[in-house]
Protein backbone atom coordinates (compact mmCIF):
# COMPACT_ATOMS: atom_id res chain seq x y z
CA UNK A 1 0.00 0.00 0.00
CA UNK A 2 0.97 3.16 -1.28
CA UNK A 3 0.59 6.29 0.61
CA UNK A 4 0.14 10.31 -0.32
CA UNK A 5 0.60 12.26 3.10
CA UNK A 6 -2.42 15.12 2.84
CA UNK A 7 -3.22 18.21 4.78
CA UNK A 8 -5.74 18.89 7.71
CA UNK A 9 -5.35 22.33 9.17
CA UNK A 10 -6.60 22.11 12.90
CA UNK A 11 -6.47 24.85 15.97
CA UNK A 12 -3.36 23.02 17.78
CA UNK A 13 0.42 23.49 17.65
CA UNK A 14 2.63 21.39 15.97
CA UNK A 15 0.03 19.41 13.81
CA UNK A 16 1.34 17.38 11.60
CA UNK A 17 1.45 18.23 8.17
CA UNK A 18 0.33 15.67 5.93
CA UNK A 19 -0.58 17.52 2.58
CA UNK A 20 -3.90 17.03 0.79
CA UNK A 21 -7.23 16.44 2.87
CA UNK A 22 -6.83 13.09 5.32
CA UNK A 23 -4.90 10.46 4.67
CA UNK A 24 -5.36 9.20 1.05
CA UNK A 25 -4.18 5.69 0.86
CA UNK A 26 -3.46 3.77 -2.26
CA UNK A 27 -6.74 2.01 -2.82
CA UNK A 28 -7.90 5.23 -3.26
CA UNK A 29 -9.96 5.86 -0.31
CA UNK A 30 -9.39 8.82 2.22
CA UNK A 31 -10.38 9.98 5.72
CA UNK A 32 -11.63 13.46 5.66
CA UNK A 33 -11.67 15.85 8.27
CA UNK A 34 -9.61 14.38 10.81
CA UNK A 35 -6.01 14.79 11.60
CA UNK A 36 -4.24 11.25 12.44
CA UNK A 37 -1.91 10.40 14.78
CA UNK A 38 1.05 9.27 13.57
CA UNK A 39 2.27 7.05 17.00
CA UNK A 40 -1.60 5.25 16.35
CA UNK A 41 -1.72 4.50 12.58
CA UNK A 42 -2.25 1.03 12.23
CA UNK A 43 -0.39 0.86 8.47
CA UNK A 44 2.51 3.11 9.63
CA UNK A 45 5.68 1.92 11.18
CA UNK A 46 6.31 5.73 12.65
CA UNK A 47 8.52 6.64 14.66
CA UNK A 48 8.93 6.10 18.93
CA UNK A 49 7.64 9.64 20.54
CA UNK A 50 11.19 9.42 22.35
CA UNK A 51 13.34 9.77 19.16
CA UNK A 52 11.39 13.40 18.06
CA UNK A 53 11.90 16.25 20.71
CA UNK A 54 9.19 17.49 22.83
CA UNK A 55 8.57 21.42 21.92
CA UNK A 56 5.59 23.49 23.00
CA UNK A 57 6.27 25.40 19.45
CA UNK A 58 8.20 22.93 16.80
CA UNK A 59 11.20 25.32 14.95
CA UNK A 60 9.65 27.13 11.30
CA UNK A 61 13.09 25.73 9.90
CA UNK A 62 14.94 21.91 10.52
CA UNK A 63 17.97 21.75 9.32
CA UNK A 64 20.82 19.36 9.03
CA UNK A 65 24.55 19.59 7.54
CA UNK A 66 26.77 16.70 7.15
CA UNK A 67 29.67 18.48 9.84
CA UNK A 68 27.57 19.62 12.28
CA UNK A 69 24.25 17.90 12.34
CA UNK A 70 24.09 14.85 10.05
CA UNK A 71 20.54 13.62 8.99
CA UNK A 72 20.01 10.52 11.92
CA UNK A 73 20.54 7.07 10.76
CA UNK A 74 18.64 3.91 12.27
CA UNK A 75 19.62 0.67 11.70
CA UNK A 76 16.14 -1.51 10.59
CA UNK A 77 15.47 -4.55 13.07
CA UNK A 78 13.40 -7.23 11.92
CA UNK A 79 10.24 -7.85 12.97
CA UNK A 80 10.08 -10.92 15.95
CA UNK A 81 7.56 -12.46 14.08
CA UNK A 82 8.89 -12.31 10.33
CA UNK A 83 7.20 -14.73 8.29
CA UNK A 84 9.41 -16.93 6.19
CA UNK A 85 10.59 -15.86 2.70
CA UNK A 86 10.30 -17.95 -0.25
CA UNK A 87 13.75 -16.45 -1.73
CA UNK A 88 17.06 -18.07 -0.36
CA UNK A 89 18.56 -15.81 2.47
CA UNK A 90 21.94 -16.05 0.39
CA UNK A 91 20.69 -13.68 -2.48
CA UNK A 92 22.43 -12.98 -5.89
CA UNK A 93 25.79 -12.55 -5.12
CA UNK A 94 26.24 -10.95 -8.79
CA UNK A 95 24.01 -8.09 -7.85
CA UNK A 96 25.78 -4.94 -6.57
CA UNK A 97 24.65 -3.50 -2.99
CA UNK A 98 27.91 -1.96 -2.16
CA UNK A 99 30.73 -3.36 0.49
CA UNK A 100 30.03 -6.42 1.69
CA UNK A 101 30.26 -6.50 5.36
CA UNK A 102 29.57 -2.33 5.80
CA UNK A 103 26.13 -1.14 6.54
CA UNK A 104 23.64 -1.48 3.48
CA UNK A 105 22.69 2.85 3.27
CA UNK A 106 19.07 2.13 2.27
CA UNK A 107 18.52 5.69 1.37
CA UNK A 108 21.16 6.59 -0.64
CA UNK A 109 20.79 3.70 -2.75
CA UNK A 110 17.18 4.70 -3.02
CA UNK A 111 18.19 8.22 -3.90
CA UNK A 112 20.90 7.02 -6.75
CA UNK A 113 17.89 4.97 -7.81
CA UNK A 114 15.38 7.71 -8.10
CA UNK A 115 18.20 10.28 -10.24
CA UNK A 116 18.55 7.60 -12.63
CA UNK A 117 14.78 6.78 -13.15
CA UNK A 118 13.99 10.47 -13.94
CA UNK A 119 16.81 11.01 -16.06
CA UNK A 120 15.45 8.19 -18.20
CA UNK A 121 11.90 8.52 -17.67
CA UNK A 122 10.15 11.14 -19.10
CA UNK A 123 6.85 11.61 -17.54
CA UNK A 124 9.27 12.29 -14.61
CA UNK A 125 12.19 14.47 -15.79
CA UNK A 126 10.45 17.38 -14.17
CA UNK A 127 11.56 16.18 -10.55
CA UNK A 128 14.92 17.27 -9.14
CA UNK A 129 16.02 14.41 -6.70
CA UNK A 130 18.29 16.61 -5.11
CA UNK A 131 15.05 18.42 -3.18
CA UNK A 132 13.64 15.00 -1.87
CA UNK A 133 14.37 13.91 1.51
CA UNK A 134 14.98 10.04 1.71
CA UNK A 135 13.68 8.63 4.79
CA UNK A 136 12.70 5.02 6.49
CA UNK A 137 10.04 3.90 9.09
CA UNK A 138 10.25 0.94 11.34
CA UNK A 139 7.23 -1.82 10.33
CA UNK A 140 6.41 -2.54 13.61
CA UNK A 141 5.11 -6.06 12.72
CA UNK A 142 6.49 -8.86 9.81
CA UNK A 143 2.99 -8.18 8.02
CA UNK A 144 3.52 -7.96 4.13
CA UNK A 145 0.14 -6.08 3.90
CA UNK A 146 0.32 -2.03 5.28
CA UNK A 147 2.25 0.95 4.71
CA UNK A 148 5.03 0.74 1.99
CA UNK A 149 5.76 3.88 0.96
CA UNK A 150 4.30 7.94 1.58
CA UNK A 151 5.23 10.96 -0.37
CA UNK A 152 5.01 13.72 2.01
CA UNK A 153 4.59 17.54 0.60
CA UNK A 154 6.49 20.75 1.61
CA UNK A 155 3.91 23.19 0.50
CA UNK A 156 0.33 24.23 0.48
CA UNK A 157 -1.52 23.88 -2.34
CA UNK A 158 0.26 25.60 -5.69
CA UNK A 159 3.57 25.50 -3.94
CA UNK A 160 2.30 27.96 -1.01
CA UNK A 161 4.10 28.19 2.16
CA UNK A 162 1.81 29.48 4.23
CA UNK A 163 -2.20 29.34 4.31
CA UNK A 164 -4.94 30.79 6.65
CA UNK A 165 -8.08 29.05 8.14
CA UNK A 166 -10.67 30.57 11.19
CA UNK A 167 -8.09 33.74 11.16
CA UNK A 168 -5.06 32.06 11.72
CA UNK A 169 -2.28 31.64 9.13
CA UNK A 170 0.06 28.76 9.22
CA UNK A 171 3.33 27.37 7.92
CA UNK A 172 4.32 24.05 7.40
CA UNK A 173 8.03 23.53 8.66
CA UNK A 174 10.93 24.02 6.34
CA UNK A 175 13.21 21.34 5.75
CA UNK A 176 16.84 22.16 4.94
CA UNK A 177 19.83 19.74 4.18
CA UNK A 178 23.31 20.46 3.53
CA UNK A 179 21.69 24.43 2.78
CA UNK A 180 19.37 22.50 0.48
CA UNK A 181 15.72 23.39 0.86
CA UNK A 182 13.49 20.14 0.48
CA UNK A 183 10.20 20.07 -1.16
CA UNK A 184 9.07 16.22 -0.16
CA UNK A 185 10.08 13.93 2.19
CA UNK A 186 9.47 10.59 1.07
CA UNK A 187 9.52 7.24 3.55
CA UNK A 188 9.43 3.77 2.89
CA UNK A 189 8.51 1.59 5.50
CA UNK A 190 11.18 -1.50 6.38
CA UNK A 191 11.43 -3.92 6.25
CA UNK A 192 8.01 -4.22 4.75
CA UNK A 193 8.72 -2.30 1.22
CA UNK A 194 11.99 -5.04 0.99
CA UNK A 195 9.78 -8.00 1.46
CA UNK A 196 8.17 -7.54 -1.09
CA UNK A 197 8.68 -8.64 -4.93
CA UNK A 198 10.83 -6.83 -7.36
CA UNK A 199 7.95 -5.73 -10.08
CA UNK A 200 5.85 -4.42 -6.88
CA UNK A 201 8.74 -2.29 -5.53
CA UNK A 202 9.50 -1.04 -8.33
CA UNK A 203 5.96 0.67 -9.51
CA UNK A 204 6.16 1.89 -5.34
CA UNK A 205 8.61 3.40 -6.02
CA UNK A 206 7.10 4.98 -9.24
CA UNK A 207 4.05 5.63 -7.77
CA UNK A 208 5.48 7.77 -5.11
CA UNK A 209 7.58 9.75 -8.20
CA UNK A 210 4.51 10.13 -10.06
CA UNK A 211 2.51 12.44 -7.26
CA UNK A 212 5.14 14.65 -7.31
CA UNK A 213 3.46 18.02 -8.95
CA UNK A 214 4.58 18.32 -13.07
CA UNK A 215 5.48 22.02 -11.91
CA UNK A 216 8.14 20.38 -8.28
CA UNK A 217 6.48 23.27 -6.63
CA UNK A 218 6.75 21.10 -3.29
CA UNK A 219 2.66 20.36 -3.82
CA UNK A 220 1.04 17.02 -5.13
CA UNK A 221 0.30 16.07 -8.41
CA UNK A 222 -3.95 16.90 -8.75
CA UNK A 223 -6.04 15.05 -11.11
CA UNK A 224 -9.78 17.19 -12.28
CA UNK A 225 -12.36 15.72 -10.30
CA UNK A 226 -13.49 14.13 -6.72
CA UNK A 227 -10.41 11.70 -6.78
CA UNK A 228 -7.55 14.20 -7.23
CA UNK A 229 -4.80 12.14 -6.12
CA UNK A 230 -5.51 9.12 -7.67
CA UNK A 231 -7.42 10.06 -10.39
CA UNK A 232 -11.16 8.32 -11.05
CA UNK A 233 -9.89 4.91 -11.40
CA UNK A 234 -7.14 3.74 -9.38
CA UNK A 235 -6.52 -0.12 -11.59
CA UNK A 236 -6.14 2.56 -14.67
CA UNK A 237 -3.53 4.54 -12.02
CA UNK A 238 -1.28 1.48 -11.24
CA UNK A 239 -1.55 0.12 -15.08
CA UNK A 240 0.29 3.50 -15.73
CA UNK A 241 2.91 3.19 -13.10
CA UNK A 242 3.54 -0.51 -14.25
CA UNK A 243 3.83 1.08 -17.99
CA UNK A 244 6.19 3.40 -16.62
CA UNK A 245 8.12 1.01 -14.82
CA UNK A 246 8.37 -0.99 -17.65
CA UNK A 247 9.11 1.19 -20.18
CA UNK A 248 12.41 2.34 -17.50
CA UNK A 249 13.59 -1.09 -17.43
CA UNK A 250 13.80 -1.72 -21.40
CA UNK A 251 15.23 1.48 -22.02
CA UNK A 252 18.69 0.62 -20.63
CA UNK A 253 18.47 1.12 -16.92
CA UNK A 254 21.58 0.05 -15.36
CA UNK A 255 21.59 -3.02 -12.92
CA UNK A 256 23.82 -1.16 -10.27
CA UNK A 257 20.90 1.00 -9.92
CA UNK A 258 18.03 -1.17 -9.33
CA UNK A 259 19.71 -5.11 -8.64
CA UNK A 260 19.09 -4.23 -4.90
CA UNK A 261 15.46 -4.29 -5.35
CA UNK A 262 15.78 -7.91 -6.38
CA UNK A 263 16.80 -8.59 -2.77
CA UNK A 264 15.19 -9.26 0.29
CA UNK A 265 15.63 -7.76 3.88
CA UNK A 266 17.12 -10.98 5.17
CA UNK A 267 19.30 -11.07 2.23
CA UNK A 268 20.41 -7.40 2.46
CA UNK A 269 20.71 -7.92 6.58
CA UNK A 270 22.90 -11.14 5.79
CA UNK A 271 25.35 -9.48 3.14
CA UNK A 272 25.83 -5.84 4.88
CA UNK A 273 25.10 -7.26 8.92
CA UNK A 274 23.10 -3.85 8.79
CA UNK A 275 20.74 -2.22 7.04
CA UNK A 276 20.35 1.69 8.03
CA UNK A 277 18.39 4.62 6.77
CA UNK A 278 17.30 8.08 7.24
CA UNK A 279 15.03 8.80 10.10
CA UNK A 280 13.48 12.18 10.53
CA UNK A 281 10.23 13.41 12.16
CA UNK A 282 7.33 14.17 9.91
CA UNK A 283 7.00 18.17 9.33
CA UNK A 284 4.48 19.79 11.37
CA UNK A 285 2.20 22.98 10.90
CA UNK A 286 3.33 26.02 13.42
CA UNK A 287 0.52 29.09 13.64
CA UNK A 288 2.06 32.12 13.10
CA UNK A 289 1.79 34.64 15.68
CA UNK A 290 -0.15 37.20 14.67
CA UNK A 291 1.77 40.28 14.44
CA UNK A 292 1.48 43.48 16.98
Amino acid sequence: MAEVSSLVLSDGVGEEFTGFAGEVRHNGTADYGVLHDPWRQNVSGALCLGEEASLSRPPFVCCWSEADTPLPLRVIRAPARQPAHPLPTAGRPWLATGPAGRPFDFCGQIKRLCANITLRCEALRHVDVSRLLFAVTQARTGRTHGLQARLTPLRFHEGHLTRRRRGVSYQVQRYFVGGQEMLYVMTFCLPRFLDQDFDDKLITLFHELYHISPTFDGDLRRHQGRYAIHSRSKRGYDETMADLARAYLSNGAETECHGFLRLNFAQLQQRHGHVVGVVVPRPKLIPIPARK
